[in-house]
């Protein structure tokens, strides 16, 4: 071996060295993903998730249609509560898959709700947005948009304080995906069919039973009947049923299942001389009576393009006030209710189904007012407007 070998030898075995030093003292992935040409990923990355987060940071950056195949090995536990305090919390030593779902599940709010307890979890983005979704031992999975990959536990922080042990995580990037780099979805763009005159016939304001005007509108969407209904459930929004008898039986039938109660009715209120034709709802389960980002649906008699108008009246229960119409109890809805049409932007976007959106102000903006209830709310005038994927 020439001198010259030798040196360049050493050198690689000592940059071997430094790169095993740093994988050890380094936090986060053992190696960064690349994907390769053709959409083929060249590398593997693996880290561990301990019980102790909710959320680890897995420092991968996707575009949309990225495809990845995830695998996990290892055990956490969740220790007895020796204190007797916590009696509806559960304990065990798991896998990947989680605990099965018990009775002081109920009383908890998981990021996954029919997922099991302390199963590993995923999402793509904000966690204000981002829908949540089961890995378990295992599972393939396409981005639907681009965003930061985010690993954890289907957990409260309560569980996470006092568990003991890791996941160790495994994910293959099979494709880099060729949709859109920039997260979140697609940049606002104008709509040129949404124009002033079409507008100017959408009523700015929903009414209760006596005509008592009410929510504002303030989201279109543009799609089918099934588009909007696949664009909500995907986002994560559950229809609500739509009389006291059905939200009776189902709230028996989840709580028998284990499962979480998320879908208590809503009043009727009224556009275009006819209720709603969908109520949708996101909710945790422990409060859904109390706090829940929920929305009324009506089909318009406008189109764009061939396809249906809907339009969206969206607000934010944050608690119980007065009904100042008859002394009664009713939901007080947060005021700022421009923070909710961007929680609908928001989770429909994260799905990646919608292809378009913009946000317009009409030609004779609403900018506060009252419900039917009598509770004040204000907004900048603007209505978001959603184009679903045809």
């Amino acid at each position: 071996m020439r001198i010259g070998d030798r040196g360049t030898a050493v050198d690689r075995a000592f940059l071997l060295c430094i790169s095993c030093i740093a994988a050890m003292i380094c936090p986060g992935p053992l190696m960064q993903a690349q994907a390769g040409a053709g959409g083929k990923a060249s590398h593997s990355v693996q880290f561990d998730v301990p019980g102790t987060k909710q959320w680890v940071d897995t420092n991968i950056d996707l575009r949309a249609g990225a495809k990845l195949r995830f695998t996990a090995t290892g055990q956490i536990t969740y220790p007895a509560d020796q204190t007797g305090a916590g009696k509806l919390k559960t304990a065990g030593t798991f896998g990947p898959g989680g605990l099965a779902r018990n009775w002081a599940d109920l009383v908890h709010q998981y990021a996954v709700t029919d997922a099991g307890h302390g199963a590993l979890i995923g999402r793509v983005g904000s966690g204000d947005y981002g829908q949540a979704f089961l890995i378990g031992e295992g599972k393939e999975y396409d981005a639907p948009v681009a965003g930061r990959l985010y690993v954890g536990l289907n957990e409260s922080q309560s569980d996470a304080s006092t568990a003991q042990g890791s996941f160790h995580v495994t994910i293959n990037i099979l494709a880099e995906g060729s949709g859109a780099a920039s997260a979140g979805g697609p940049a606002e763009t104008r709509i040129p069919a949404i124009t002033p005159d079409l507008l100017s016939k959408i009523p700015r304001r929903v009414s209760d039973a006596n005509g008592r005007p009410g929510d504002m509108v303030n989201v279109l969407i543009v799609g089918t009947q099934d588009q909007v209904v696949k664009a909500f459930t995907t986002a994560g929004w559950v229809q609500v049923d739509k009389t006291v008898r059905e939200s009776a039986l189902n709230a028996a039938l989840e709580t028998f299942e284990k499962k979480d109660y998320l879908t208590m009715p809503m009043s009727i209120l009224y556009l275009f001389g006819r209720s709603q034709d969908y109520g949708f709802a996101h909710a945790e389960p422990v409060r859904v009576a109390m706090s829940r980002n929920h929305l009324r649906v009506w089909k318009s008699p406008y189109e764009i393009e061939g396809r249906p108008l809907w339009c969206v009246a969206a607000t934010h229960d944050i608690g119980i006030e007065r009904d100042q119409r008859n002394n009664g109890i009713t939901h007080k809805i947060d005021p700022a209710i421009d923070g909710e049409r961007e929680y609908v932007d928001g989770t429909l976007t994260a799905t990646g189904l919608v292809v378009q959106r913009d946000h317009v102000l009409p030609p004779d903006p609403l900018t506060t007012a009252k419900t039917a209830t009598g509770g004040e709310f204000h907004s900048d005038g603007r209505i978001a407007v959603l184009v679903l994927k045809n």
